[in-house]
């Protein structure tokens, strides 16, 4: 996961950014680079691989210097080799920047720079930011201007750290939406920024974080906070425990509350060097899927428990429609006891975040002995269920340390959408022209992500009317089903209140004799294929005296008239609307259960990795 690391002081930022992101370095990357300004230069040392090989670059030709930024990188945009790696220069070697996020525009933006004679270095992104501060930039307008303007143009979700020559005395941050964190840290006359806190936990106690749309104006001897086309706003100064546990949670009360708003920089991640926006191509050369394979598969089976089962069913519906290939979910815990029908041209797929759960792995074993070829998706670098599979997926989501999956749950969603676009492109089942269009609304997740979660405080007003429900009543369909199913499970796992999760056009089969004034029915209702056949069994729920939760689209004006209370999301291409809708329901079970007071990270009876049947 991309890491940033800054200083400003009078030490030397070499040493001082290369330990920030040595601390950083467990979240994964595949390139890492720094940049420190000396005798009024900026000297860029960056490498693909890990530290130890920037470390030996920058022992073979030392930079040092009172100011610097550094960056570690997932490759989203361009290979993930020396010359994509951050920071980026702009033309004229005065301004570097380093960037977490994706630019959404930044084929538009490229193309505008490039008619006006910019050459671009790299097949970045990122590259687009710092040549749009050098476009606005003048001794009477400033760094901070020109930073300013330029944000303005890029879409999406970002942190952004920008330095300059021309102004050796600071170092510009920002945040826009939810692309990861931005921490600035005290010390005296030093200041660092970062990605996280613990990057810098080993020299300053004393943080501010950045809210959305914030930018930080930081100097040796302080910080300015203003907000982006705003005012200034004083800097709220936060004490951070020396406790490593509690450093890690930074800003947030739970690990699970940080996972849920970490899911921006997951997904970020999860597309990381997969994803060939230019070409519309993906790339997993992990599952190890050829053309002959791609043609030969007949059958596929998703197997997994829990969690991970629910994101199997929302790929049952994105494999069959993209690589029309039939696909059949089981259980794991099921899966060896059905005997299942299994042949050569089958695969069977597991679905981990620990990938050493005992039912899924007994499910892969299965499926590898009536001759199956083997896939997985697992979050855990070599697991069991990654070692012993014939092609994998890793998801690249980082730690999980609560125990309710949150973001362990949307980054397979994105794979299973992904490994679908590639079994459909091998098996020649999907056009150029439909490939493009569905890599291209990838680049549409994160941005969509971080607008979920600024509405977090719309969900706590939800969830303190819920929090003394007893009961609740989940209803879902089509490719949304499963995210009932999955808005349930959370709601029972960290608050203990009986949910139930159901298809709603079999409400009127049984379910609908519990509706009453006393149960909240939660209806997942975005503007996709099945939203009028959601919208009736609304007004059936109503109708009986229900009272109704709407998840809806921006702009349902229908759906804002029905319910009692509405959860909005953007709208976004179906396929991929589960990664979104579930958002509001993970902030659900997660506010109910920390007003209720309870263990949300750890609820009682429950473990991380299950390894026992």
């Amino acid at each position: 996961m991309c890491g940033i690391v800054g200083y400003i002081g009078d030490e030397n930022a070499t040493p001082v950014i290369l330990d920030g992101l040595k601390r950083l370095e467990y979240r994964g990357y595949d390139s890492a680079g720094i940049a420190v300004i000396q005798d009024n230069k900026i000297f860029v040392r960056r490498d693909a691989g890990k530290l130890s090989h920037l470390s030996d670059l920058i022992q073979n030709d030392p930079i040092n210097g009172n100011i610097g930024i550094g960056h570690t990188r997932w490759a989203t945009h361009g290979e993930p080799n020396t010359r994509n790696a951050h920071p980026h220069l702009g033309s004229t070697g005065n301004i570097v920047v380093v960037h977490n996020g994706i630019v959404e525009n930044y084929l538009e933006l490229r193309e505008e720079l490039s008619a006006e004679g910019v050459i671009f270095n790299s097949d970045t992104d990122t590259e687009t930011i710092v040549h749009l501060i050098e476009r606005f930039y003048s001794k009477e307008q400033g760094l901070l201007a020109a930073t300013e303007k330029a944000l303005t143009l890029i879409r999406g979700a970002h942190a952004v750290v920008v330095m300059s020559s021309y102004e050796p005395d600071k170092i510009i941050a920002a945040r826009i939406g939810n692309a990861g964190g931005v921490v600035v840290g005290y010390g005296d006359n030093e200041m660092y920024v970062a990605s996280d806190i613990p990057a810098i936990l080993e020299r300053t106690r004393q943080v501010t974080f950045l809210e959305p749309r914030q930018m930080a104006i930081i100097s040796s001897t302080g910080v300015k906070i203003k907000v982006i086309e705003g005012e200034y706003v004083q800097p709220q100064i936060h004490i951070v425990s020396w406790d490593p546990i509690s450093a890690e949670k930074g800003e947030y009360r739970h690990f699970m509350q940080k996972e849920i708003h970490e899911q921006v920089r997951s997904i970020n991640d999860t597309l990381a060097g997969r994803v060939d926006f230019d070409e519309g191509m993906i790339r997993i050369p992990e599952l190890n899927l050829t053309k002959d394979l791609a043609s030969r598969i007949e059958k596929i089976y998703i197997t997994g428990c829990g969690t991970a089962a629910h994101a199997g069913m929302v790929g049952k519906i994105m494999i069959e429609r993209i690589a029309k290939i039939p696909v059949t979910v089981e259980i794991a815990s099921e899966f060896r006891y059905s005997d299942p029908i299994i042949q050569d041209n089958t695969v069977v797929l597991a679905i981990s975040q620990s990938g050493e759960t005992a039912d899924t792995l007994a499910a892969m074993e299965e499926g590898r002995a009536k001759g199956a070829t083997i896939w997985s998706i697992v979050n855990a670098i070599g697991s069991q269920a990654m070692r012993i599979a014939d092609g994998y997926i890793s998801m690249q989501s980082g730690p999980e340390i609560g125990v309710a999956s949150t973001k362990a749950f949307t980054s397979p969603l994105v794979d299973l959408y992904m490994m679908a676009i590639l079994i459909g492109h091998m098996r020649g089942s999907l056009g150029e022209s439909e490939r493009k269009r569905l890599v291209n609304d990838l680049r549409l997740v994160p941005d969509l992500i971080g607008q979920c979660l600024d509405r977090e405080q719309d969900v706590l007003l939800v969830a303190e009317e819920l929090k003394d429900a007893r009961n609740a009543l989940y209803l879902g369909r089509g490719i949304n089903m499963p995210i009932a199913y999955e808005g349930a499970l959370k709601l029972k796992e960290i608050s203990y209140i009986h949910a139930e999760g159901y298809p709603a056009g079999e409400m009127k089969h049984g379910p609908i004799a519990l509706v009453d004034r006393e149960l909240p029915v939660v209806a997942i209702a975005p503007k996709d294929p099945w939203w009028e056949k959601m919208i009736s069994q609304v007004e059936q729920a109503k109708a009986r005296g229900g009272s109704v939760i709407i998840l809806a689209t921006d702009g349902d004006q229908r759906s804002a008239e029905l319910a009692k209370h509405v959860l909005w999301v953007p709208d976004t291409p179906w396929l991929l609307s589960p990664v979104i809708t579930v958002l509001p329901l993970q902030l659900l079970a997660y506010h109910i259960a920390s007003l209720r007071g309870l263990d949300v990270d750890q609820p009682r009876n429950l473990a991380k990795s299950v390894t026992v049947e």
